[in-house]
This record gives C-alpha cells, sequence and structure tokens, in this order.
C-alpha cells in the first residue's frame, strides 16, 4: 500500500474513532449535563433528565426518563423518546427525521383558582427584547420533515379549580401515531389517535393533517364518554345537576385555516343514552332513554346546521310555573350577568376613560344569523309534567305519551315545515295536532284535533272570579286552524266542537247551576276580530236553576266574584275596546232535546220553586248583521205534566225591532204560584189549574200584546199576612167569577211604546185585573145568607151536635137543607166539611160507651170459653150489673197496663170498684183517637145527609182532615162548613 494511502487510511481510522468517541461517549454525556443544567436554571419546578444517546452513524437520539416535577408528582414526563435525524437534512433544505417515539409520556394540565395554568409556570423564560413598530411579513415556518411519529402509552390528566366542583379527567391509555408530518406546504400527514379513560370512555382520531397552511381532515369518534367529567362547566352556567349521561359522538370532519376558519362537519352522529337532571335541591327535571342525531352536517362558514335524523325516545321531563309567573326552568337559566375579562383577569375597559368609552360604537351589527335545518325529527313516548302554581290552588297536567314528528324545519322560517303531534292529556284526554308551519312570516294550517279533555282543570283559573264548580266536563273537538299572519292576528278556526257531561255547581247555595249532556257546535267557522258562525247547535238535556234571593238579588248576580278597582278599570277598558268593533255572530239552528230548568223565588214566603221539563224545540237562524227574524217553536212540561209552547219569531239581536211569540201554557197548577198570591193577593192556593195565552207582538218598539186566562177548579187556601197583598174580597170574588162550569175566563190586553222608559207591561196588566176584581166584589150579596132567598138570618157555617153524639137534630137539618140549595144554584163553590169533636164535652159520653162495649167483648168471650150459648155478637149481650165489678178489674189492667194501687186492697169493694171505674174511664175521656172518630162519624153524617137529602153531588163535597177543638158554651160540638171553589 502507498505510504500516502496509508497515511491517509490511517488519519480517517483516527478520525473515526474520535468521532466514534465524541459521538458515543463525549457528546451525550456533555449534552445531558448541559440539559440538566437549563432545566435547573429555567425549570420553575425540580427537573432532570436521566439518560441521553447519540448514534454518531444513524443520527438516532434516545432520551430517557424526564422528570419535571416533584418526585412522584411530575407535571410533565416521559419514559423514552427516541428522534430518528436522515442525513438528507443536509442538502434536502428541510430538517428530516425518519421516526419520532415517545413512550409513556405523562402530562398534568391544571388550572388553579385563579385561572393560572400550570404548564404555563414551568419555566422561566428571559424577556423577549421590544421589536420596532415597523410592519413585518410573516416569516415561513421552520422546514420540517417526519417520517413517523408514534407516542405509545400516553398518560394525560387534566384537572380544573375553577368550577365550583373542580374537575378531573384522566386518560391512561393515550396512543398516538402519524405518517408524514410536515410543515413544507401542501404536504399531508396521516394521523390516528387513541385514548381511553378510566370510567370507559374512548376516543378514536383518524385522518390527515397539513401544517402549512394547517388543515385536517378525517374521523373523529368519541364511544361511552361520561357526561359527568365536564358536568362542571354546565353547572356554573346553570344550575343543573347531572344524575347521569353518557354521550357517543362520530362524524367526519374537515379543517382549513388558509381563508379563515373553515370548519366542516358531515356524516355526524350524537347519541345520548341514558340521561337525567335534577335541580340542586333534588327535584326531577328530565329523564331520557335514549336521543340519537345522526346524518347531520356543520359548515362554520355558512353557519349552518343540516340534521337529518333525530330519534328519540322516552323522555320525562317536569316544568313549573311558580307564584310570580316565571317558569322554574327560566330561573333556572337566568343566571347573574357576568363581565368579560381580558386574558390578564382584568376588565376590558379597565384604565380606559370615561369619554374614551363614550367614543366607541354603543352597538354592533347584528351577526348573521346560524340556520339549523332538521330534515326528520321522531320522538316517541314523551311524558310531561306540567304545574302551575300561579293559582291559588296549583294546577297539574300530565301530557303523554306524546309522539312528536318533525319535517323540514329550517330556524330561518323562510319555508313551511311539517308537523304532527299526539299526546294523552291527563286520564284520558288526548290531543292530535298535524299540518304545516312557517316561522317568517309566521303561518300555520294545522288540523287539531281532542278527544275528552277534562275541562276541570280550568277550576282554578275560574275560582277567584266566579263561585262556580266544575264538577265534570269533557271537550272534544276537530279544527282546522289557519293562521296567516300575526301582526296584525290574522286567524281562522273551522271545524266542530262537542262538550258532553258538563255538570256546574254553585259553591255558594251548594246546589247544580248549569249542566247538559252534551253540546254539539257544527259548522264552526271562527275569523279573529270579525265574525264567528256556527252553522248549527244541539242541545240534550240541558239544566239551568236560576234563584232570586231574598233580597231581590239572583243567584247568578251573587256568584260574580268583585275584584280589586285595578284589574275591574282593566277589564272596562277591554269592554270598551271590544265594543268599538263588535263580533258579528250567526248560528244557523238551535236544536234543543229533553232540556230542564228550575226556577225558584225566595224573596217570597213561603218559597216559591217551580220546574220545567221536557223541553224540546227548534229556535231558526240567529243572525248579528241582520233583521231577519228567527222562528222559535218549543215546546215543554211544567212540573211534568202541563204543557207549555213557546212559537213565533223575535230577533235576539234587537228584539224591540220585530217580535211575534205566542206562548200558550195548559193545566198548570196552579198550587206552584202560591208564594206570589200569598205577596200580592193575600192567599195561599190550595188548588187550582191554570190556562194562558200570550200573544207578544212587537213592531219597531210598539207592543201590542194579549193575555188570556183561564183558571179552573181555583181553591185559595189560608190567609197570609203580606203587606203587599191587595185590599180585596179575594175569595168572593173568586167564587162570583166563577161560570157554571167552575171557571174563570179573563182577557187583558196591553198596548204601548216600549221605546217609552215610564212604559212597563207588568204594571198595566196587575192594574186591569185588580180593577176587574173590584168590580166584581162590589156586586150586592151577603156570606151564604144571600145565596137563597130566607136564609139570609141562618148560620150556615157550622152544625151543631150534641155531647159525644153525632147525629144530625131537626135545626142542624133545617141548615143543611138552606145550604144545599144554595149550593145547587152556585155549581163553582164546593163545600167541605171539617169534622170536630171536644174533650170537655165529647169525651166523658165516649167513655162511657166505650166501657160498656168492653163489658160486653170481656163477657162475651168469658161465656165463649165456658161454653155458654151465646148471640151472634158481643153488641147483643146485656151485661147484669153485678158481673161489672169483677169485669173491670181486667179492663183495668188491660187498658192501663199496670195492676191497681196496693193502697185500694184496703178499699172497700164499692170505693175500689168506683175508683176503678173511674180511672178507665179518664183514660178513656182523653183518647184522641175516639175524639177523631167522632169527629169524622160526624163529618160523614153531614155529607150522607147532603147527598141523600139534598141531592148534591159527592164530589162537590170534601171530607177535610178533622179539628180536635172546644165545645161551645152550651156544651154543644160546632163542625165547621167552608166554601170554596176547585
Amino acid at each position: 500500500m502507498p505510504k500516502g494511502l496509508r497515511r491517509a487510511a490511517t488519519a480517517l481510522l483516527i478520525a473515526l474513532g474520535l468521532y466514534s468517541l465524541i459521538g458515543f461517549l463525549i457528546l451525550p454525556g456533555v449534552a445531558l449535563r448541559i440539559a440538566n443544567q437549563q432545566l435547573a436554571n429555567y425549570a420553575t419546578q425540580p427537573a432532570r433528565l436521566d439518560r441521553l444517546q447519540l448514534h454518531p452513524f444513524t443520527l438516532e437520539l434516545k432520551l430517557w426518563g424526564l422528570h419535571l416535577g416533584e418526585p412522584g408528582k411530575e407535571q410533565v414526563a416521559f419514559e423514552h423518546l427516541t428522534v430518528d435525524l436522515q442525513l438528507d437534512s443536509l442538502w434536502s433544505g428541510a430538517l428530516h427525521l425518519a421516526d419520532v417515539t415517545l413512550v409513556k409520556p405523562h402530562t398534568e394540565v391544571r388550572f388553579a383558582k385563579d385561572g393560572s395554568l400550570n404548564l404555563a409556570q414551568l419555566f422561566k423564560l428571559p424577556p423577549s427584547e421590544p421589536k420596532p413598530d415597523e410592519p413585518s411579513e410573516p416569516s415561513e415556518p421552520f422546514p420540517l420533515r417526519i417520517d413517523r411519529i408514534e407516542l405509545a402509552g400516553g398518560n394525560l390528566r387534566f384537572q380544573d379549580l375553577r368550577p365550583q366542583e373542580p374537575i378531573d379527567i384522566h386518560y391512561d391509555d393515550l396512543n398516538l401515531e402519524l405518517h408524514n408530518l410536515s410543515t413544507l406546504p401542501d404536504d399531508n400527514a396521516d394521523m390516528t389517535l387513541v385514548a381511553t379513560g378510566p370510567a370507559g370512555g374512548r376516543i378514536d382520531w383518524r385522518g390527515e393533517l397539513s401544517l402549512s397552511p394547517f388543515s385536517s381532515s378525517g374521523n373523529l369518534k368519541i364511544t361511552d364518554e361520561p357526561m359527568q367529567a365536564f358536568w362542571p362547566y354546565v353547572r356554573d352556567a346553570v344550575p343543573l345537576v347531572l344524575e347521569q349521561g353518557v354521550v357517543n359522538l362520530a362524524t367526519d370532519y374537515r379543517l382549513d385555516l388558509r381563508q379563515g376558519t373553515e370548519l366542516t362537519l358531515s356524516n355526524t352522529r350524537i347519541k345520548a343514552a341514558p340521561f337525567a337532571m335534577k335541580t340542586p335541591d333534588g327535584k326531577p327535571l328530565v329523564k331520557l332513554q335514549a336521543l340519537e342525531i345522526s346524518e347531520t352536517s356543520l359548515d362554520l362558514a355558512k353557519q349552518q346546521v343540516v340534521i337529518g335524523k333525530v330519534r328519540g325516545q322516552k323522555l320525562e321531563a317536569w316544568a313549573a310555573r311558580e307564584k310570580d309567573g316565571e317558569l322554574d326552568w327560566q330561573k333556572l337559566f337566568a343566571g347573574k350577568p357576568q363581565q368579560a375579562q381580558t386574558d390578564d383577569g382584568k376588565q376590558p375597559n379597565a384604565g380606559v376613560s370615561e369619554n374614551d368609552s363614550q367614543a366607541r360604537p354603543a352597538t354592533k351589527a347584528p351577526a348573521k344569523p346560524w340556520q339549523v335545518q332538521a330534515r326528520d325529527v321522531q320522538l316517541r313516548d314523551y311524558h310531561a309534567h306540567l304545574v302551575d302554581r300561579v293559582p291559588s290552588e296549583e294546577v297539574a297536567v300530565e301530557l303523554g305519551p306524546l309522539n312528536l314528528d318533525m319535517q323540514n324545519f329550517d330556524s330561518l322560517g323562510t319555508s313551511p315545515f311539517t308537523l304532527k303531534l299526539d299526546t294523552g292529556v291527563g286520564k284520558q284526554g288526548k290531543l292530535e295536532a298535524q299540518g304545516q308551519v312557517q316561522l317568517s312570516p309566521t303561518t300555520a294550517r294545522l288540523k287539531v284535533a281532542t278527544r275528552n279533555l277534562d275541562m276541570r282543570l280550568a277550576q282554578a283559573y275560574i275560582s277567584p272570579f266566579v263561585h262556580l264548580e266544575l264538577r265534570s266536563g269533557l271537550l272534544s273537538s276537530d279544527l282546522d286552524v289557519a293562521l296567516t299572519s300575526t301582526e296584525p292576528l290574522a286567524l281562522r278556526v273551522q271545524g266542530n266542537a262537542q262538550v258532553t257531561q258538563l255538570h256546574t255547581l254553585d259553591t255558594i247555595k251548594d246546589r247544580d247551576l248549569l249542566r247538559w249532556k252534551q253540546l254539539d257546535l257544527g259548522g264552526i267557522d271562527y275569523r279573529h276580530g270579525e265574525r264567528l258562525d256556527i252553522e248549527r247547535v244541539d242541545l240534550q238535556q240541558p239544566y239551568a236553576r236560576f234563584i232570586i234571593n231574598e233580597d231581590l238579588t239572583t243567584n247568578v248576580n251573587e256568584l260574580i266574584i268583585r275584584q280589586p278597582a285595578g284589574n275591574a278599570a282593566q277589564a272596562q277598558s277591554s269592554a270598551a275596546a271590544s265594543e268599538s268593533k263588535p263580533l258579528a255572530i250567526r248560528i244557523g239552528e238551535v236544536n234543543l232535546k229533553d232540556g230542564s230548568a228550575n226556577f225558584a223565588d225566595f224573596s217570597l214566603r213561603p218559597n216559591f220553586a217551580t220546574a220545567v221539563q221536557q223541553l224540546n224545540g227548534r229556535i231558526g237562524t240567529l243572525d248579528s248583521t241582520g233583521n231577519k227574524p228567527a222562528p222559535v217553536d218549543i215546546s215543554g212540561k211544567v212540573d211534568r205534566y202541563a204543557p207549555v209552547s213557546i212559537k213565533g219569531s223575535l230577533t235576539p239581536f234587537d228584539p224591540l225591532q220585530s217580535l211575534d211569540i205566542a206562548t200558550r201554557f195548559r193545566q198548570v197548577e196552579l198550587t206552584t204560584l202560591t208564594p206570589y198570591s200569598g205577596k200580592f193577593a193575600g192567599y195561599r192556593i190550595r188548588k187550582g189549574r191554570l190556562n194562558l195565552d200570550l200573544h207578544y207582538r212587537i213592531n219597531d218598539g210598539k207592543l201590542n200584546a194579549e193575555n188570556k186566562v183561564l183558571v179552573e177548579q181555583l181553591q185559595l187556601g189560608e190567609k197570609v199576612d203580606s203587606p203587599d197583598a191587595v185590599d180585596l174580597p179575594i175569595r168572593l170574588a173568586v167564587a162570583l167569577l166563577k161560570d157554571t162550569q167552575g171557571r174563570i175566563s179573563l182577557e187583558l190586553p196591553v198596548q204601548g211604546d216600549l221605546n217609552d222608559p215610564q212604559f212597563s207591561v207588568m204594571p198595566i196588566v196587575w192594574q186591569t185585573l185588580r180593577n176587574l176584581v173590584l168590580r166584581t166584589a162590589q156586586a150586592p150579596f151577603k156570606f151564604i145568607g144571600g145565596l137563597v132567598s130566607g136564609g139570609s138570618e141562618m148560620d150556615l157555617s157550622t152544625v151543631l151536635f150534641t155531647q159525644g153524639s153525632a147525629e144530625l137534630d131537626g135545626q142542624a137539618r133545617k141548615a143543611l137543607d138552606t145550604l144545599a140549595s144554595a149550593l145547587q144554584e152556585r155549581p163553582a163553590l164546593r163545600l167541605e166539611i171539617e169534622g170536630a169533636a171536644a174533650q170537655s164535652s165529647d169525651g166523658p159520653p165516649l167513655a162511657e160507651r166505650r166501657l160498656e162495649r168492653e163489658y160486653q167483648d170481656y163477657l162475651y168471650r168469658i161465656m165463649q170459653r165456658r161454653g155458654d150459648q151465646v148471640p151472634a155478637s158481643a153488641e147483643e149481650l146485656v151485661v147484669p150489673e153485678d158481673e161489672k165489678a169483677p169485669l173491670l178489674e181486667g179492663i183495668y189492667r188491660a187498658r192501663l197496663k199496670q195492676q191497681p194501687p196496693a193502697d185500694w186492697a184496703k178499699l172497700s169493694d164499692e170505693e175500689r170498684t168506683a175508683k176503678l171505674h173511674a180511672a178507665v174511664l179518664a183514660s178513656w175521656s182523653d183518647s184522641r183517637g175516639l175524639q177523631r172518630q167522632l169527629a169524622q162519624a160526624r163529618a160523614a153524617a153531614i155529607k150522607a145527609y147532603l147527598v141523600d137529602n139534598g141531592k148534591l153531588a159527592d164530589e162537590r163535597i170534601y171530607l177535610l182532615d178533622v179539628n180536635l177543638g172546644q165545645a161551645e158554651p152550651d156544651g154543644r160540638v160546632a163542625t165547621p162548613l167552608h166554601l170554596g171553589s176547585e
């Protein structure tokens, strides 16, 4: 080998040896010492690097054991780092790393209470020199190419002490792999990231990454991530407690920072299942089985979100309106306004003068709104628990199961979206709505159907205004709702409605007020603020109660609860506003089936009450905008049996314009009118029937009325002390007004101008009737004696009987003959016999006769037991005087139900018998039964004489209940007779 070549080879070997010595041994040691010195100088925490190794030929750098932080509490650390530098970095113009491997890195990211970040405080960096205020061109990024980056077994802990509930998240298996990462223009790196949390959450990230310019695209997937980890951020904004929540996310993304921030998400799928929240005091708010959003995309530059599908299952929500009128959800989300802060923690305007701040623009241009589109939303089996605590008694409404379908929703509102909703309401109600809705301008066309909505839900809202209780009521409807504008409101509702089983209660008197079986409203057409058309109203079994109270107020008046002055003024202003443009109303027809009503007048003594049943009929077209009369044809029964009919026509919205109504009452029992006869006539009505024909005609306010009254079998009762009663001989007038058939027929015409405030119908009718009665009563006659010649001095009002007798004597027969003649001439008169007895006169003889019968009965039974021959009846026996004393012993015990007193045993037989005899007679002398029998016998004897001898029809004579009164001074007993008319 030539000497020069040998020297060159030797020099090369020495150089390689020195290079190897420096590269393998000296340089790593020096570099490790310098690195630890720099860490000691600039690190604020204990820091060290355990080992450093460099391969001078492959340029592979390996670092072991970086520790930054207190021993055992390192904030940044790794186990092993390998960097493989390529030689082509010398001529390629870029730092080229073939492989970068980081094994088991550990990082702790901590935010303290004051917002400081631990990583920003790990090193003490020297202050940077101020740069001149010259425009500088953007610098190019350092040229770097890395063929592969691998992060294996990473450990990341994130801690944030700023929220009220600190956040502590730990990912203990973090793996990252990048291929072809480069800062050179348009170079893309393939990236894979996998992270697993201790609670089972997993993050998978695959895609491409370009650093110059920065852009990335790929796929991000989050699986079973517990929401509890990040929930303190939400709870600081709104006080909601998360009970459970797991989220899954999968999306394709594209991020480009070349010209602004361009971010698009596609094929996005988000699923939350399960999910539950409650309030801080433990009240439930939301429970959700599953909510999934899929086929979704987001475009940040366009500010657009397109949601393909939304599927929700079994959500349960609670909401309440509190006493102050706000929703509890409003209060939860209505946090205190917070001032913005700069990065250094100061207020953004700190140190700025007031003039400077005033010089700044006060308002900003409105930002472009985000557009959210939802193409297909399906929510199933939702339940809502709603409570309204504003009324004095809270109202609870249960909605569910609720199903919602919505298609083609657009938050910009320029196109309509399809909506379909069906839900249960309460225990048995149901609500369905479907159609199209548009937000801008606000329009809607919906078909709304309700079934069996419980109207009792309105009770709490009615109670402050009316003393009324809704006992029951179900609302059903089929409506077409069209909203074409909101400013002004243009709303039209068409369809049918039905209210069944309505039952209302007057809570003051605790009795029924209004009820019906079924109300059908057909052909409804309502235009807001314009008109209401109802083609047909069918009312089945309606009932109403109307009462006049003692103070002449009505039950309807007293139901209204007086409102405070402010509310009353507001109501009056609202009423005035509504009167300025009255609503046009048209009802095609009203049909009444099997109606009833009760009317009572408690201002009378005794109280008046009557009932109307079986009301059936029809009322024709009612139109507030026209003057065409509506036909009326209604029939019914008063107190079940008396028919009543109302026929004719009227203009209900202007009755003074035109009215022609004929009302007929037949066979009305006059006893129901006793309170009125007592107040105005001074007598009660014992019996009678009324036929009434009323024909009222009104033309342009001119009244022409006919009142025809036919009274049959009128009979007045006892007198009533009434300050309003007329001072007329009513009873006599009634008897004289009756014709031979026992009827009273009256005609009372009335005419006048109803526009005259001084004109009133009822006073005129009453004055006409009074004059008629007065003229009749002024005819010459005498009571009873004037009925027939020769009877004027004879008292025909009573029949006298001797003590204990029901036999008519001669004087009594003569009086009855006179009375019979008078009754024959006055067939309208009816005789009433009130049998009478007096204990003082009738008692002793009745007792003696009764004791004699007892002697006969006792002896008759004794003879039968002995087998003696007896007559056909006990009344034929003659009891010997000597046998009466022994019989009296048994009669005493049976009658008085006691033994004779013991001291009577010391008396003689005559004295003892006298005592027994007196005691038995005394017991029968007080017997009301014996006296009633005698009184009935006397009344029967009078009737028999008048029928048999006076030839009066027996139906003209009534036997009244007997009277147990007092005897005349001469001992005789007077049986009263009464004249009356039916």
